[in-house]
């Protein structure tokens, strides 16, 4: 295990960066969150290229990423944006890396106080009706991660600790 990449998906709000740094902390492993990945890499957020250039084209840069993340890497827990999960060929080339998928599974009303929260400006998810339907369509995909953590009244670190304690990996520190 200790030699695999650990990829946390979820819903946007479902609070993937959130448990990736510290899941990534107590097992003394490197961080990778693909979206701050993509905006060192792009000089552009996620945001800002699917606004600029449309969903696709950021969809083709996130597996371009992906794919250099998940290749050139010392194994890490590695978020992935709300969407990247739900491509086939991203699930592909992380089946093929042997990575270990935890689906963080937060209630629709939780992620979405989150996402009105930190702004509320998700180009795919702009009214809570649009993201009550992406989060509908996304949940059977995300059912495909090897392991499925509900996340409701758990803080970031009881999850990261769950997480380390069920994939039988030591705490670091």
């Amino acid at each position: 295990m200790d030699s695999h990449h650990i990829i946390i998906t979820g819903f946007m709000g479902s609070g993937k960066s959130t448990l990736a740094r510290a899941l990534a902390h107590i097992l003394g492993r490197v961080l990778l969150d693909l979206d701050q990945v993509i905006a060192e890499q792009e000089g552009r957020t996620a945001k800002e290229i699917i606004e600029q250039d449309g969903e696709p084209s950021f969809r083709e840069v996130e597996t371009r990423i992906l794919r250099e993340v998940l290749e050139n890497s010392l194994p890490g827990v590695v978020a992935l944006g709300g969407g990247a999960w739900t491509l086939e060929r991203n699930r592909q080339l992380i089946g093929d890396s042997d990575g270990i998928t935890v689906w963080l599974d937060a209630p629709f009303d939780l992620c979405w106080e989150r996402i009105v929260r930190t702004g509320g400006d998700r180009p795919l998810a702009r009214d809570e009706d649009q993201a009550r339907r992406l989060y509908a369509e996304r949940r059977p995909l995300y059912a495909l991660a090897q392991m499925r953590v509900l996340t409701k009244n758990k803080t970031a670190d009881n999850i990261a600790a769950e997480i380390a304690r069920t994939l039988g990996l030591a705490h670091k520190h």
